[in-house]
């Protein structure tokens, strides 16, 4: 009898020290601080078409007046002294070489941007931009045009946050801007469309 009562105080005893604790562990996590947000993703968007849909006839070879697409970001990381922008072709590989289509390159954005207006002419520098040659040698925005049947090709805009203003002349090609902005990138954005004719 008496072995059976001092059991029933030892496990008393230990639930109640047990409910003491978890109350502890509840009161020393309530004055935990929750968790800091993740840091806002830097994010490339234009008001000319939707993430991921079909580019419009307007900013395609099938419009003799064709003009580039305005662009906008956010979230850009603090780090940047500047931009820089380049359109490419995926789906294609002039001659099997390793580089696909360079649609449009323009570097020196100034960080206080957030956009970039439409129809940006060829060889101009709004803001102080430089813009460098597409694949066909123009200093400026070469529209989307696969060949005729074709599946539709995937037209991707990256842009770019570096640490520094690139000293690098107008005209110079793909291949030069990617060698200057090595070791200076401190963000990457990227906004695909498509477009098939």
């Amino acid at each position: 009898m008496r072995a059976n009562l001092k059991q029933s105080v030892i496990a008393v005893a230990l639930l109640l020290m047990l409910g003491g604790a978890t109350a502890a562990v509840r009161v020393a996590s309530a004055q935990q601080a929750p968790p800091p947000p993740p840091p806002s993703k830097f994010k490339l968007m234009s008001s000319a078409y939707a993430e991921g849909s079909m580019i419009p006839t307007q900013f395609s070879c099938a419009d003799p007046n064709a003009t580039s697409p305005a662009l906008s970001w956010s979230n850009p990381p603090s780090a940047a002294m500047s931009f820089a922008v380049i359109m490419h072709d995926t789906d294609a590989a002039p001659m099997k070489g390793v580089m696909d289509v360079t649609h449009w390159i323009f570097w020196n954005i100034p960080a206080s941007s957030t956009t970039v207006a439409a129809a940006i002419k060829p060889d101009s520098s709004p803001d102080g931009i430089v813009q460098g040659k597409n694949i066909r040698s123009v200093n400026g925005y070469q529209p989307p045009c696969p060949p005729p049947g074709a599946t539709p090709h995937h037209y991707i805009f990256e842009i770019y946050a570096l640490d520094t203003k690139l000293d690098l002349a107008a005209g110079s090609p793909r291949a030069d801007l990617l060698k200057a902005m090595d070791g200076h990138v401190v963000g990457k954005a990227t906004y695909v469309g498509l477009y098939g004719r």
